[in-house]
């Protein structure tokens, strides 16, 4: 699902929110998650799942067209892990046969 699939959704099913009330929210959320991301914290959301930030230590990688060794620098990158909540519900509708939504 996209950002603007996302806000779309949302404005279907709250009528009384305007797009573009819709679209600034959307926006706010994502901005704060980023945001607390950036500066090391953790983000979690119940029921849904938590953000956090995985250290990739440095390591010695191929360059896939040469096969020169090259050295990856140390990094660290957003990880998410699913709530309890959203595991059971997709495994839920996948197990009973309900194509997920695209």
């Amino acid at each position: 699902m996209t950002r603007s699939t996302l806000i779309a959704r949302l404005t279907e099913r709250f009528p009384h929110l305007m797009g573009r009330d819709t679209e600034i929210a959307v926006r706010l959320i994502l901005e704060a998650v980023g945001d607390a991301l950036a500066q090391g914290s953790r983000v979690e959301v119940r029921g849904f799942g938590s953000f956090a930030l995985s250290h990739r230590p440095p390591r010695v990688g191929r360059n896939p067209k040469s096969g020169e060794q090259v050295t990856v620098p140390a990094k660290h990158v957003p990880h998410f892990k699913p709530g309890k909540e959203l595991r059971e519900r997709v495994d839920a509708q996948l197990t009973n046969g309900i194509a997920p939504l695209k």
